[in-house]
């Protein structure tokens, strides 16, 4: 095709290629209209959302929107894509996957079918014809099952990451948060730590720390330090005790160049961290994080709107069988997504393109301190992405990253969503809170403190040891 129309009244509104008509099709947003792809008005981009309603699916098979020949994750996007899985959707355009996703018919089983014959084009482009609603109700379908020491995923439950940062990487400070989160029930998905410096021998030190709460009072989780991937593969080479391997990516072989890596980097982090075996309930050893506008601030997006390239990342990261994906949602700032409108728009989005493409996701529902936003859009987020079924969410002391300075979900918001939404830990993680004394009677965290609260002794313990 050369090119895609719409007439909205007397008007015909012509797109010049699925790039241009992704991109106009997109919600606002702040990064899309500073980058010059958003729509031009609201009108537009209603004729927009009919010409993609009326795009075969196949058409993204045929007209990818980074050329091949330029790029890697295109060529991935291309020579992976699972022609079978395909089938069922193949003959839809995606105004009619839009109805098919919405209908009985796409339960869960039939939704992990197809994830493998799903391109992220076709997600993204399924995503802008859909409300928030929409997004919700479809995501909420598919459950993504991964494991190490704890099973993420599973029906009825949401997972946290415990995420202990300090601006010096101070081990006392460390496990002060450290312990906080245990005490609040937190940490099944990962404890992570945000390193204040990617020197080896300072992330090798935390990575030792954690290995050691870890391993002396058996909690059943896997720790995590977000050092570049290429650290991690010599921390491996060198015996450190790391259990997941982590690394930003993006949705182009350039945004990933900004970045340090390669897909020959990620493959051999891929095999490095399978080889160490340390999962017990599993082997899903990577971590990822992405977010919108990544690509972009990189000037690496092509002429794709944001979004978009958001969802391409998710090809890269379904390569890796990961424990855990997250988009780091409002965190690149109001150049991006403005405000908390926008935020939410783009979380749900990325939530559900994730989980459409067969992936563990999470979010980081978060936002800097020059955005429009406050701590009521995370309560809002939170509790959608609840519904939505995501598989963890990140939380931090009182909600307030020390180190990152940004605002995120708190401890206390994760027992929130529990209690209103029924949910409960990762199993393993679960029985061990219940075995140390943690729970009560009805499941939930005990309301104790001082000397007589489970941990206490714990904590005790871990700061002698970290002291010493």
């Amino acid at each position: 095709m050369s090119g895609y129309t719409a007439t909205l009244g007397v008007r015909r509104y012509r797109f010049t290629g699925l790039a241009h008509l992704l991109a106009a099709a997109s919600p606002e947003r702040t990064g899309d209209r500073l980058a010059g792809l958003a729509a031009e008005s609201a009108q537009q981009r209603v004729a927009a959302r009919m010409a993609l309603a009326e795009v075969p699916l196949r058409q993204f098979l045929a007209e990818p929107v980074i050329p091949y020949e330029d790029d890697d994750v295109t060529r991935l996007i291309l020579d992976t894509h699972d022609a079978a899985a395909f089938a069922p959707v193949a003959d839809l355009t995606v105004g009619e996957f839009r109805d098919w996703l919405l209908s009985e018919a796409a339960d869960g089983p039939a939704l992990a079918a197809i994830a493998p014959g799903v391109t992220p084009e076709m997600a993204a482009a399924v995503s802008k014809l859909m409300s928030n609603a929409d997004l919700v109700a479809a995501a909420r379908k598919v459950r993504v099952v991964t494991a190490f020491r704890s099973t993420i995923g599973l029906p009825g439950r949401i997972a946290t990451r415990l995420q202990p940062n300090h601006p010096t990487d101070d081990p006392a400070g460390v496990a002060a948060a450290l312990l906080d989160g245990l005490l609040m029930g937190s940490g099944d998905a990962v404890i992570g730590i945000n390193p204040a410096t990617d020197s080896p021998r300072a992330v090798r030190a935390l990575l030792e720390l954690l290995d050691g709460v870890i391993e002396r009072y058996g909690i059943p989780t896997q720790s995590c330090v977000l050092s570049h991937v290429t650290t991690s593969i010599g921390l491996m080479e060198q015996g450190a005790p790391l259990d997941l391997v982590f690394q930003s990516i993006a949705g182009t072989q350039a945004a990933n160049a900004s970045f340090g890596v390669t897909l020959g980097i990620l493959d051999e982090a891929f095999q490095g961290a399978r080889e160490l075996g340390r999962g017990t309930v599993g082997q899903n050893a990577l971590y990822f994080e992405t977010g919108q506008g990544s690509a972009l601030s990189a000037d690496a997006h092509h002429g794709v709107d944001q979004q978009t390239c958001e969802a391409r990342a998710y090809a890269v990261a379904r390569r890796y069988e990961p424990l855990l994906v997250n988009t780091v949602v409002g965190f690149i700032g109001p150049e991006y997504l403005y405000d908390g409108r926008q935020i939410l728009r783009a979380g749900l989005e990325d939530h559900f393109c994730g989980k459409l493409l067969g992936l563990p996701m999470g979010l980081d529902i978060c936002y800097t301190n020059h955005a429009d936003a406050d701590d009521d859009d995370i309560a809002t987020m939170l509790t959608m992405l609840g519904v939505a079924g995501a598989s963890f969410v990140i939380c931090t002391p009182g909600g307030d990253d020390i180190m990152l300075n940004y605002q995120s979900a708190s401890y206390h918001d994760a027992l929130y969503l529990r209690e209103v939404l029924g949910l409960r830990p990762a199993p393993e993680f679960e029985a061990w809170l219940d075995g140390i004394g943690l729970l009560d009677d009805r499941g939930t965290i005990r309301d104790v403190s001082g000397a007589a609260h489970p941990l206490a002794a714990i904590a005790a313990a871990a700061g002698k040891e970290i002291a010493a």
